[in-house]
C-alpha cells in the first residue's frame, strides 16, 4: 500500500536535483531518503529515477508521476491550511463600507457581535453613499444594494431588495390616500436622502417602470431615521420590505399603491479576490450574513 510520506519524499528529491539535498531539505539521513524511494518505486512498480553516482535523472514515467502526485501534494497542503485557519482565531483589523441607511440600519449590530465574539479583532466601518475603490481604499468588504455594475469584484448575493410605499394610519387620516402614482406629487414624503425636494422616484407599477417627483418636510439618509419619521406620521416613505412588512402587519404602517414597488435589485458583500479569504474576513461575512437576515425580520418590531 503506497505511503503518502514516500511521495512526499520522491516529490522532494526530484525538486532538489539530489538525495543529498533533499535529505538536508527534509532534515533526514540520505540513506533514509534513498529507501523511501525505493520503497515508492517497488509499490508503483516501475523505475521513477535512474541513479548513477554522478548523477540522478528523471526518467518519462518519473516525470509523469511527479507532476500529477505533486498536484495533489499541493491540494492536500492547502487543505490543511485551510483547517488550521478554521482552529485559529480571527484577529486583526477589518475594514468595512457599506451605504449609508443600511448600515446604520442593519449593520451596526452585526459588527457589535462581531467584536464581542472576537475579541482580537478590529472593526473600522466606513458609512458612505460613495462608491469607493476597495482596492485603493483598503476596504476590505463592501455591502451594496440594488442591481450591481459590471465589476472586476467577486459579488456575494446575500438575499434580494426591494421598497414598498408606506405611511402611518394617522397621516394617511389627515392626507386621504393616494389613488394614483401622480398624486405622490401632492403628498408629503419622507426622502431617504440628502434633500427634502426635487427627488425623483422610481418604480415598477401595472404601466411599467415610471418616475414620479416627490417632496416633504423630512429628509434622512440613515434609514432608522426615515423609518421613525415615518411611523410618526410624516408622509408616504419607500421602505424596505424587510421593515416594512411587519410593521404593516402590525398595523403601524398601511401599504400605500399597492401595485408600486421600487425595481428588485440585490443585496451583496463585495471583496476583491476569492482566492484567498482570511479567517478574519470569512468570519465577518457569514456573522454578517446571518445577523443581516434574522434583523431583517425582527427589527421592526422593535421600533
Amino acid at each position: 500500500m503506497l505511503d503518502l510520506n514516500d511521495i512526499v519524499v520522491f516529490a522532494r528529491v526530484v525538486e532538489a536535483g539530489s538525495f543529498t539535498a533533499a535529505a538536508r531539505l527534509l532534515a533526514m539521513p540520505k540513506t533514509t531518503v534513498s529507501r523511501r524511494v525505493a520503497t515508492l518505486e517497488r509499490e508503483v512498480g516501475i523505475r521513477l529515477l535512474q541513479r548513477t553516482t554522478r548523477s540522478l535523472n528523471v526518467t518519462d514515467a518519473g516525470r509523469l508521476y511527479y507532476e500529477q502526485s505533486s498536484q495533489a501534494l499541493r491540494t492536500i497542503e492547502e487543505a490543511n491550511l485551510r483547517l488550521a485557519e478554521a482552529r485559529a482565531e480571527p484577529s486583526g483589523t477589518i475594514r468595512v463600507s457599506a451605504p449609508v441607511g443600511f448600515g446604520g440600519y442593519f449593520l451596526t449590530q452585526a459588527v457589535v457581535d462581531f467584536l464581542a465574539m472576537y475579541p482580537k479583532t478590529k472593526v473600522e466601518l466606513r458609512l458612505t453613499d460613495d462608491k469607493l475603490n476597495l482596492v485603493e481604499d483598503g476596504i476590505d468588504l463592501a455591502f451594496r444594494t440594488g442591481i450591481l455594475q459590471d465589476s472586476t469584484l467577486i459579488a456575494r448575493k446575500l438575499g434580494s431588495t426591494h421598497r414598498l410605499l408606506c405611511a402611518s394610519p394617522d397621516y394617511l387620516a389627515r392626507h386621504g390616500m393616494p389613488e394614483r402614482l401622480a398624486d405622490l406629487a401632492h403628498h408629503q414624503c419622507v426622502i431617504a436622502g440628502p434633500s427634502t425636494s426635487g427627488t425623483h422616484w422610481v418604480l415598477d407599477g401595472p404601466h411599467g417602470q415610471e418616475t414620479v417627483t416627490v417632496a416633504g418636510r423630512f429628509a434622512a439618509n440613515e434609514m432608522q431615521a426615515v423609518v421613525a419619521a415615518t411611523l410618526a406620521g410624516f408622509g408616504i416613505a419607500q421602505l424596505p420590505h424587510s421593515i416594512a412588512e411587519p410593521l404593516i402587519n402590525g398595523q403601524r404602517l398601511s401599504r400605500v399603491l399597492r401595485n408600486y414597488t421600487t425595481p428588485v435589485g440585490g443585496l451583496h458583500v463585495l471583496y476583491p479576490s476569492s482566492r484567498h479569504l482570511s479567517p478574519l474576513i470569512k468570519a465577518f461575512i457569514e456573522l454578517a450574513s446571518d445577523r443581516i437576515s434574522s434583523q431583517a425580520n425582527t427589527a421592526a418590531d422593535q421600533q
